[in-house]
C-alpha cells in the first residue's frame, strides 16, 4: 500500500523524524489510508504498553488497560484537534479543523510508537517488581514506583512526540514564535485533559485490596495530581 507516493513502510520512519515534507502533504493533502495508518499505530503501540501495565495485576487487567490506554488517546486527540482548531489561528497558525485533527493525530501516533517501543522495559520493570499480593507490607512503594515510572514514559512520550512536530508548526507558521506558543499549548491541553481523563478511565494496575474492574465505581471522586502527590510521598516517606 502506497501513500501520497510513500510505501506504507516508509511512512512510519518519516512520521517519527517529523519530516516537514510528508508531515505538509499529510496536513495539506489527507488521505483516509494515512488516517487508518495513524490509527493502527495508535492502538498498536499504546495496546502493547496497556498490556504490559496491566499485566502486574492481572491478565484480565492487561487486556483491559490494553483497551483503554488507546482509547484514552483517541479521545484526547478528538478533544485536543477541538480546541487547538480554535487557538492555533489566534496564535498565528492558520489551519482549519480537519488538519488541527490530523496534526494531533500525527503527534499520538508517534507517542504512541514510543509507547510501543517502550513496553519490553516496562514489562521487565514489573516482571521484576513484587508481584501484587493482598496485605503485603511491599505493596505501597512496588506500586508507587510502577505509577511513576509509567507516568515518567507517558510524559516523555508525548513531549517526544509534540517536539518532533515542532518543525512542522514552523513551516505551517512562517514564524518560530508562533510555533512555541501552539507547541505549548498543545502540550498545556495534553496535560490537563489527558491526566484527568486518565484518571476517570482508572485503573490502569489495579490494587490486590480491589477486584479486577474495568472502570471503579466512583470514577469521578479525588484526581490524578492527588495520586501522583501521594506516590510521591509513599516513595519519600515510607
Amino acid at each position: 500500500m502506497r501513500v501520497s507516493g510513500l510505501s506504507l513502510s516508509a511512512e512510519v520512519p518519516e512520521l517519527l523524524r517529523g519530516s516537514v515534507t510528508e508531515g505538509r502533504a499529510a496536513i495539506e493533502q489527507p488521505d483516509s489510508r494515512r488516517w487508518l495508518l495513524y490509527l493502527a499505530i495508535i492502538l498498536g503501540g499504546a495496546g502493547l504498553f496497556g498490556a504490559a501495565l496491566g499485566s502486574w495485576r492481572a491478565p484480565v487487567q492487561a487486556l483491559y488497560t490494553a483497551i483503554k490506554l488507546p482509547l484514552i488517546l483517541l479521545v484526547i486527540s478528538l478533544g485536543n484537534g477541538l480546541l487547538n482548531a480554535m487557538l492555533a489561528p489566534l496564535l498565528g497558525i492558520n489551519i482549519g479543523l480537519r488538519q488541527s485533527l490530523l496534526a494531533v493525530l500525527m503527534s499520538f501516533t508517534i507517542a504512541a510508537a514510543i509507547l510501543g517501543a517502550f513496553s519490553p522495559l516496562l514489562y521487565f520493570l514489573i516482571w521484576n517488581t513484587p508481584p501484587l499480593v493482598a496485605g503485603a507490607s511491599t505493596n505501597t512503594g512496588a506500586h508507587s514506583l510502577v505509577l511513576l515510572c509509567e507516568t515518567a514514559m507517558i510524559a516523555f512520550a508525548g513531549i517526544a512526540a509534540n517536539v518532533r512536530l515542532l518543525q512542522l508548526l514552523r513551516e505551517l507558521s512562517g514564524s518560530a514564535s508562533a510555533a512555541k506558543k501552539v507547541l505549548f499549548a498543545w502540550l498545556a491541553g495534553n496535560l490537563l485533559l489527558g491526566s484527568q481523563l486518565a484518571w476517570v478511565m482508572r485503573p490502569f494496575v489495579g490494587s490486590p485490596g480491589l477486584p479486577v474492574q474495568f472502570l471503579r465505581e466512583h470514577p469521578f471522586e479525588g484526581s490524578f495530581y492527588e495520586a501522583i502527590f501521594r506516590a510521591v510521598r509513599n516513595l519519600l516517606f515510607p
